[in-house]
Formats: C-alpha cells, structure tokens, sequence
C-alpha cells in the first residue's frame, strides 16, 4: 500500500482502497492472499519476476498470492485496489 491509500469500503472479507500515486513501490509478496489492480487514470507498470504488466484507464489486472512484485507509476496514477482486509501491504517477504 502506498503512504496515502484510502479505504473507501469493506466487501465481505475485502476492502477496496483508492491510491493517488506517483513513483515505485518495493518488490514484495503476499503468500496467502491475491490483489487486484484497477486504473482509473493515468499508468500503472506492475513488475513480475519475468515480465511487466501495464495497466492504463479502465484495465485491471490480480496478482496471484505467493507471486513477488511491485507497483510502479511513471506519472500521477488514480487506480483501486481490492484485497483481503487483514493483508499486510507491505507484503511477507520483501527484497
């Protein structure tokens, strides 16, 4: 999660969370939970392990519990994230 994450909602055991950023997060993962990523604006680049997803307005992408990433965002990037509640955003293992 970044520094100024909102939570805008809990549905059932998930909350979804608005981000407004701008510039990389670290790699890290989450063994036992996945994220999904929706932008509403501006350009997420989502690092994997062999490969980069990019993400622009109205394309969405999950990250598979256990897969290490990072976020990444070129430019100022609107974009929700829906996640387990208790997951720990800074992941299990970071690198």
């Amino acid at each position: 999660m970044y520094p100024d994450d909102q939570t805008l909602c809990q549905v059932n055991a998930s909350v979804v969370r608005l981000g407004v950023v701008e510039g990389e997060y670290h790699w890290h993962k989450h063994d036992h939970d996945d994220e999904f990523f929706y932008v509403v604006e501006g350009k997420l680049l989502i690092d994997l392990e062999r490969r980069t997803v990019e993400l622009l307005p109205r394309q969405g992408f999950v990250v598979s519990k256990g897969v290490l990433h990072r976020t990444r965002a070129p430019q100022r990037t609107v974009m929700l994230m829906v996640e387990n509640s208790g997951i720990v955003p800074t992941g299990d293992v970071q690198s």
